[in-house]
């Protein structure tokens, strides 16, 4: 009995053990405890109430060497810093710029990767109170605040990107449910926006704002029930992902405001969500503790992962873990040179995002592929899953031929100058749809003709605005420029804040409330035994608090939690002599003050 208390006790203190590094087939991983980014004064964080740490990158092509910089926020704090990654140990002393906001609370941030210079730099902040504050962190500047008097949303900010290929455009959703669609160049105006009806579909809508001048918002998007948690665009930047309190992933073609397809979850709202390299896939994560895979192409869920015990909080794919191999390796037709940048080089991600896309062009030969993704949780774990071929093309043979694994070993060359620029790459990635076979039939989706013609200027959107719906003419998605090298979790809230009579009636929007019951067993929501389920390659828990940061970068894996901690993970063989040196006397140092 004293034995078995003492195994059981023994195994208790073994599952709450912080890792600090976890090995996969490619090595091993290490967190390193020099380059962990917090808040400069180390005052114990009290994180209850607060809005969820997030961390966002940007690449300025600084000469120097350290290109990237960091920003992140703690409570109501924000910081900037130059990012050292795995090279240097980080200086908390001298942050860039730092803010402090009274009465409301960052909740989100994006940086303009279009834009960013040595010089200056874009970055957009969502807050709590439901404002959206652009900065300039580099000149210590605030540009502009939008939704300044909160006339078009109260609620909290729970997400903002820019728009892909776009200088101006951004997007902003709520947990009202609602989105909406900005222009740097104009104002909000000083009274409560006016809407009129774009487009109407299940469980959605789009209104544009009247007014005699152009201002802001654009567009503002109605998105199933409950708060709009995140979202995110597709690689080519056409395509809209949406992820729901009410439990649903929706996807929309961006431009012309369709209706792709849907997915509902097993359980619980959907906090998380994320595309594929090469945007044939769509991940999503929540209250059900799953990771559920599904399939762009085939508007169908493909496999759900289970290892996290609790609420998924962030998804995203690895495309430098991506494997990649045409079936007869002695047909590679690339250059030695070609061949070490496919597997090892700076390079490597866009070289497996166009090796990706060969899979579904008819004069190719056959490809195989492994896709890695990773998901953390509020049950402070970190998981490491593999897409495989028995998975995606379960109707398919096997390749025969060997997978080689795109990662950074020992003995690799050293990736070429400059850092990396997170979030954004200099590949131009197939649109998806256009190369690949007509979707299977399904009941989950509404018609999309414009993905066939999603480069015409005939889309409905285009249409609406020639016909004179609204100002929205002169600001035509069109014009994008070409791309560049590159929860608290609240329910039942309202669908909006618009005051005018007019508004009020476009806010009656049919929406078909779905019974949990009704879609589980059908191709919206699988039973779990009708699709495959994945078991994670490690799950490991790595923080003391809830995780709410995962980033994938060329040398290492970025994490945060909940108490203010950005932790570096360096690859595989991505560490020199120096940085373990450094790393040492670092701990040697804390041991000696400790005495």
């Amino acid at each position: 009995m004293l034995l078995s208390k003492m195994a059981a006790e023994g195994g208790g203190k073994e599952m709450n053990e912080i890792k600090t590094q976890f090995t996969t087939r490619e090595g091993l991983y290490k967190l390193l405890s020099h380059s962990e980014y917090s808040r400069p004064n180390r005052v114990p964080f009290n994180s209850q109430g607060s809005n969820p740490v997030r961390v966002s990158f940007v690449n300025v092509n600084d000469q120097s060497g350290n290109g990237d910089r960091l920003c992140f926020n703690v409570g109501r704090e924000l910081y900037f810093y130059i990012y050292k990654g795995v090279r240097k140990a980080a200086d908390l002393s001298k942050p860039i710029d730092k803010r402090i906001y009274k009465g409301t609370q960052p909740t989100c941030h994006d940086f303009n990767h279009l834009t960013a210079t040595a010089e200056s730099v874009s970055l957009l902040v969502g807050f709590s109170a439901g404002q959206v504050q652009l900065i300039d962190p580099i000149k210590k500047e605030t540009s502009k605040l939008f939704n300044e008097e909160r006339l078009i949303d109260k609620s909290r900010v729970t997400c903002v990107k820019w728009v892909p290929g776009s200088e101006s455009l951004f997007l902003v959703a709520h947990s009202s449910g609602n989105m909406y669609l900005y222009n740097v160049e104009h104002t909000c105006g000083t009274t409560a926006p006016h809407y009129q009806l774009l487009k109407q579909g299940e469980s959605f809508a789009v209104h544009t704002c009247k007014s005699k001048s152009t201002r802001n918002p654009l567009l503002k998007w109605t998105v199933g029930e409950g708060a709009l948690n995140e979202f995110a665009f597709s690689p080519d930047g056409k395509f809209l992902a949406c992820v729901s309190q009410d439990g649903f992933l929706r996807v929309f073609n961006f431009d012309s405001v369709e209706l792709h397809g849907t997915m509902k979850s097993y359980f619980g709202g959907l906090l998380c969500v994320c595309w594929s390299p090469d945007g044939k896939y769509i991940v999503t994560g929540g209250e059900d503790d799953l990771v559920t895979v599904w399939s762009f192409v085939d508007c169908r869920v493909i496999a759900r992962g289970h290892g996290h015990k609790s609420w998924v909080s962030v998804v995203a794919f690895d495309p430098y873990t991506t494997s990649v191999e045409e079936s007869d390796p002695m047909e590679f037709s690339g250059s030695d040179e070609d061949f070490q940048d496919l597997h090892f080089g700076r390079d490597r991600a866009n070289s497996t995002q166009s090796r990706l896309s060969k899979r579904n062009s008819t004069d190719s030969r056959p490809v195989s592929v492994t896709y890695r993704f990773g998901s953390v949780g509020q049950d402070t774990q970190l998981c490491l899953w593999d897409l495989t071929e028995d998975i995606l093309f379960p109707h398919q043979p096997l390749s025969r031929a060997r997978t080689h694994t795109n990662v950074m070993n020992a003995t690799s060359p050293p990736a070429g100058s400059g850092g990396t620029n997170p979030g954004s790459n200099g590949n131009s990635i197939t649109t998806p749809g256009n190369s690949v076979p007509p979707p299977l039939p399904r009941s989950n989706s509404l018609p999309h003709s414009a993905v066939s013609n999603a480069g015409s200027k005939s889309s409905v959107m285009d249409g609406a605005i020639a016909s004179g719906v609204s100002k929205f003419a002169t600001l035509s998605l069109h014009d994008r420029k070409e791309r560049h090298h590159e929860k608290d979790h609240k329910r039942n809230h309202s669908m909006g804040h618009i005051s005018s009579k007019s508004s009020d009636k476009l806010n009656l929007v049919t929406k078909t409330k779905t019974d949990p019951a009704k879609t589980l067993g059908t191709p919206l929501c699988p039973r779990m035994e009708d699709v495959p389920l994945l078991e994670p390659l490690i799950c490991k828990k790595i923080a003391h608090e809830r995780l709410t940061v995962l980033i994938f970068l060329e040398d290492c894996i970025v994490t945060a939690c909940q108490e203010g901690f950005i932790c570096t993970w360096a690859r595989p063989g991505k560490v020199s002599v120096g940085g373990f040196m450094l790393l040492f006397c670092t701990q040697q140092m804390a041991t000696m003050k400790a005495y």
